[in-house]
């Protein structure tokens, strides 16, 4: 008869290292923790933990290493600090996933124990709360079941999900977002996966399958969270930048030179397209080559919307070309733009004022119509009397000096912050007109 597992004659654990062959033919090797049990008249060795393929322990401090798991799961501390900080480190991750996983002390008494409360400490603090709230957002747009359906390996998942927490807990590149996986957050408990033995290349690959899938991903989000939050696409914000590489960048076919908005002239370029509707939510993003006009990137990103007839389209003067114009308003689409007239090109007969949410005519109470009003300004004696508090107060900037200049130029900044929040709508676009910086001679005229 076989004897029970409580008589069993358990031995200390030990890491085992195996050699594994991979389906293309490549060889590496495994770490597990594993402890032998003599069960009668036999002996069969248990793994307790698989430490993984990037155990980084050396070899002649793994029989320390073992004895210190052993000694925390027993609740003893380190009585002559053999252990390097490397395999202390070690031996408290690997023993609180074997608590973790019910695995109790070699030789634990049965019953209740009492526990001196002040004795406790606080080992291997995580942040639980952004994760937590995090991945229920990503399980109500349903992003993890889109992966699997895509055919996404639960590795890639586990990396991707843990990724894009990051994003929104701990923006920072993926070094960076490693490190605070392992070290600060719990979201590997709550995904039941272990980061701390997860390879540094996993995060990397994790952002290559979402680019593959990007257009699939894109679409399903916008469509959940506009099923949510009952979102109308009926504004659509369009912008691009540039990021530059340093180096040749010669594995990328899109990087090439161009224009950088860093001033980084001389190195290969890329440029990101973003197209976000009116309640910020990314709608379509597109990677272009560095050396692409911006204005020719507007067409193809527009058009795989779907957006409905009369959808308001805001964009940059760098964008704002004439034909460009004239493909907007041909396609349907109204238009909110910078123009690049000085002055304004839009009848006045034709325009109509939106500041209000309704298209009506622009009345006098309108800020844009009051910051674009022409002739003359009107001088009241309250005017006139703040204006003479105003020299008395400092001295007068002599005519010609930056102090005018930069006057100037706050008050068009001043006008146009109050513009901004009235804008008047051409049918069916609008074109807002912004004037190229003044010489000090223009100020004074103005």
């Amino acid at each position: 008869m076989r004897r029970p597992a409580a008589a069993a004659i358990v031995a200390p654990m030990f890491v085992r290292r195996t050699r594994t062959r991979a389906t293309d033919g490549a060889v590496y090797h495994t770490h597990r923790l594993v402890r032998s049990e003599r069960d009668g008249g036999r002996v069969r060795q248990r793994t307790l933990l698989n430490l993984g393929r990037h155990f980084a322990i050396d070899r002649d401090h793994w029989p320390l290493l073992c004895q210190r798991v052993e000694q925390i799961l027993d609740g003893q501390g380190d009585l002559f600090g053999d252990a390097p900080p490397a395999a202390e480190a070690e031996a408290q991750r690997i023993a609180e996933q074997l608590l973790a996983r019910g695995a109790a002390p070699a030789e634990a008494a049965a019953g209740v124990e009492a526990v001196a409360v002040g004795s406790l400490a606080l080992a291997r603090p995580r942040s639980v709360g952004v994760e937590r709230a995090a991945l229920w957002a990503l399980g109500e747009l349903g992003l993890p079941a889109l992966l699997e359906s895509l055919g996404v390996s639960a590795a890639l998942r586990d990396a991707a999900l843990g990724s894009v927490v990051a994003r929104m807990a701990h923006p920072a590149s993926e070094r960076a977002t490693m490190r605070w996986l392992r070290g600060r957050s719990a979201a590997g408990e709550l995904l039941g996966v272990d980061f701390e033995t997860m390879g540094a290349m996993q995060l990397y690959r994790a952002s290559d399958a979402l680019m593959a899938h990007r257009e699939a991903i894109e679409q399903h989000l916008f469509g959940a969270a506009a099923g949510l939050f009952g979102i109308e696409p009926t504004v659509t914000l369009y912008d691009l930048t540039n990021t530059y590489f340093e180096g040749a960048a010669a594995g990328i076919p899109k990087a090439a030179r161009g224009h950088s908005k860093e001033k980084r002239d001389d190195c290969p370029l890329l440029t990101l397209g973003l197209v976000l509707d009116g309640s910020g939510f990314v709608r379509r993003s597109q990677v272009f080559s560095g050396s692409v006009r911006e204005q020719d990137t507007l067409e193809s990103m527009l058009s795989a919307l779907g957006a409905p007839d009369g959808a308001l389209v805001v964009m940059d003067r760098g964008i704002a070309t004439e034909d460009r114009v004239a493909w907007l308003r041909d396609a349907g689409y109204r238009y909110l733009v910078v123009s690049r007239e000085r002055r304004p090109t839009t009848p006045a007969a034709g325009a109509s004022c939106i500041c209000s949410g309704r298209r009506r005519a622009p009345t006098a109470r309108c800020a844009c119509t009051a910051t674009r009003r022409s002739g003359p300004r009107r001088r009241t004696p309250s005017w006139r009397a703040s204006r003479s508090a105003s020299r008395r107060r400092s001295p007068r900037s002599p005519r010609g000096s930056p102090g005018r200049a930069r006057s100037s130029a706050s008050t068009r900044c001043a006008s146009a912050s109050a513009a901004s929040r009235c804008a008047t709508a051409a049918s069916p676009g609008t074109t807002t007109s912004r004037s190229s910086p003044t010489s000090p001679a223009t100020a004074r005229r103005r």
